[in-house]
């Protein structure tokens, strides 16, 4: 099964997992009345895509090298940083050189991050196992984290 960050955080939030509110949106201007309707303020734009490293992936065709997940301080900015996701395709180092497109974004509050944990759960169909991995270093660099710090 593949859900999106969005859709994560739902399922976690039913069950009192303390998340940071947010939206999801399809255009630019979805992407602004959710920033309105969070608050400000500082919110960060995330393309929504099944792959890791959105933040340091590329967009196809767009010379800024900014990646998939961007903090912006103002509304106007969460509209411009949606413009520049939605439609295109980002490439990350899970995806490919193929990338894949951004169909949707997230929009979600800002906040000071005191502590970064990290949770995944993977299924390995060649073996029928699942794989638990956690960090208390964050999303980040999981894969180094990981080989690093076993």
């Amino acid at each position: 099964m593949n859900i999106h960050e969005y859709q994560a955080k739902q399922v976690l939030a039913k069950y009192g997992v303390a998340t940071l509110k947010g939206g999801v949106a399809y255009t630019p201007d979805e992407a602004v009345q959710v920033a309105k309707d969070l608050g400000g303020p500082v919110w960060v734009v995330k393309s929504q895509i099944h792959a890791g490293g959105r933040g340091k992936g590329t967009f196809k065709d767009d010379a800024s090298g900014k990646g998939g997940v961007r903090v912006v301080k103002s509304v106007e900015d969460v509209a411009a940083a949606a413009d520049a996701m939605l439609g295109k395709v980002l490439v990350t180092h899970q995806t490919g050189p193929a990338g894949k497109e951004v169909k949707r974004v997230y929009i979600e509050q800002g906040c000071d991050i005191k502590r970064e944990l990290y949770l995944g759960i993977l299924i390995d169909r060649a073996t029928s196992r699942v794989t638990i991995m956690a960090s208390t270093e964050g999303g980040m660099e999981i894969e180094e984290v990981a080989a690093k710090h076993p």
